[in-house]
């Protein structure tokens, strides 16, 4: 039996990493947090949807560039209270 054809894995080089992590990180915590704030703010009506679309789209946008320029600085204060670990 012949083996399906598999799309070759492509992923991105490791420079884009410091993008790439503030974006996913961007999505999941304003589609999470604006849901439950739209839940508990409006109900689960049935206009619940677009407006959690709405106020998800409002929060990412802020989000994300806020996450660009603050990450560099969560690490710094990570380091200042956290032990290094040792070279192996």
């Amino acid at each position: 039996m012949a083996e399906p054809a598999r799309f070759p894995s492509r992923k991105l080089p490791a420079s884009y990493a410091p993008v790439i992590f503030p974006l996913f990180l961007s999505i999941l915590m304003t589609c999470i947090i604006s849901g439950i704030s739209t839940a508990m703010s409006a109900g689960l009506t049935a206009t619940f949807l677009s407006a959690w679309a709405k106020a998800w789209a409002v929060s990412w946008v802020f989000a994300f560039p806020t996450l660009l320029l603050v990450i560099p600085l969560v690490r710094r204060l990570v380091a200042l209270v956290v032990e290094a670990s040792a070279a192996k």
